[in-house]
């Protein structure tokens, strides 16, 4: 990317092959995931030095290491977060925040679950630890990371109220464990539908990866002294606002983490990405590829995503025509 704006900023383009410094791996990309992270920066909103290659999330091979590297080895599967340059044929990574695939875990597994799959982890164990018999309620409960974070809270013993824009969309985050859902257009207090679905009390969290247009209802959905996590800002960032609303509203807090500071150290990335691993093993997560374009399609990805008519994870497949074979067998 050469600039800043929509969509149609992202335009397919040749470039020198990179190479590998000390401390780095070249890897052959094998897929890469798509995110509202790679939307943040596109916009700006997260800034990265022009030019850069967008993309956050992938997985592949490694076909070169340079210098001082130990912690993979050429012909290693792997996968990664949080590095801008994935949606390209290869890409250059810091060896040490690689993680090596298990044989059973494929480029697409990976590629769909690493970022949002430990972003899931953090949330329910770090940012508010979710106990059994915990209600909770969870924003675009049929996107890709409210997927998960619906069978993760289920998993671990709380009941969802999930939120969604269509009923198509509601029977998704029903057959991902959530107990209740709201369709967000079809009721005109959000909070007080939370509040009756909830015998007409709040909540102790909320997970807000929406950010704008929910934010308020997501304070007023919760109980004295709740939690709100605010993960992401899909719908825009939230406007300032006065912390004695907080207060106000029963000595609520609001944490707006973020997945760097929960995966900061080797040895935490390691411990996160093996705990989603054995979660996908254990069926306790299903991951859902619903979308695969071409590097050349990228923009229609970030386009499908921003406009809300996805569920699921999509990805970025570099071979174009291995997203062609797939798209035959799907159709």
């Amino acid at each position: 990317m050469y600039e800043v704006g929509g969509p149609e900023v992202l335009r397919e383009a040749e470039v020198d092959q990179p190479r590998p410094g000390p401390g780095e791996a070249l890897v052959e990309v094998a897929a890469s995931g798509v995110n509202f992270l790679d939307v943040y920066h596109r916009e700006g909103r997260y800034s990265l030095p022009l030019p850069f290659t967008p993309g956050a999330e992938g997985a592949g091979t490694v076909v070169e290491v340079g210098p001082g590297v130990a912690d993979v080895a050429v012909g290693d599967r792997v996968g990664w977060v949080e590095i801008p340059g994935t949606y390209a044929e290869r890409a250059v990574v810091d060896s040490s925040r690689l993680v090596p695939l298990p044989d059973d875990i494929g480029f697409e597994t990976a590629a769909a679950v690493l970022l949002q799959g430990m972003t899931a982890h953090y949330l329910v164990k770090d940012a508010y630890p979710v106990q059994g018999g915990d209600t909770v309620l969870v924003h675009a409960a049929a996107g890709g990371m409210g997927l998960l974070l619906t069978q993760l809270i289920t998993h671990l013993g709380g009941r969802v109220i999930g939120t969604t824009s269509t009923t198509a969309k509601a029977e998704l985050a029903k057959r991902a464990g959530a107990a209740e859902v709201i369709l967000s257009s079809a009721v005109d207090d959000l909070a007080a539908e939370v509040r009756r679905l909830n015998g007409g009390q709040g909540l102790p969290v909320v997970f807000d990866g929406v950010g704008a247009h929910t934010f308020d209802a997501s304070l007023a959905s919760l109980r004295p002294r709740g939690h709100l996590v605010l993960f992401g800002a899909a719908s825009g960032a939230v406007p300032p606002f006065d912390p004695i609303r907080l207060a106000h509203g029963g000595s609520l807090t609001l944490i707006r983490p973020s997945l760097g500071d929960f995966i900061a150290d080797r040895s935490e990335l390691l411990r996160r990405a093996a705990d989603v691993f054995e979660w996908v093993r254990s069926k306790a997560l299903e991951v859902t590829v619903t979308g695969r374009y071409a590097l050349s399609e990228a923009a229609q990805a970030h386009s499908d995503l921003e406009a809300r008519r996805t569920t699921g994870k999509l990805l970025v497949i570099p071979d174009a025509a291995a997203v062609g074979r797939r798209e035959e067998t799907r159709s």
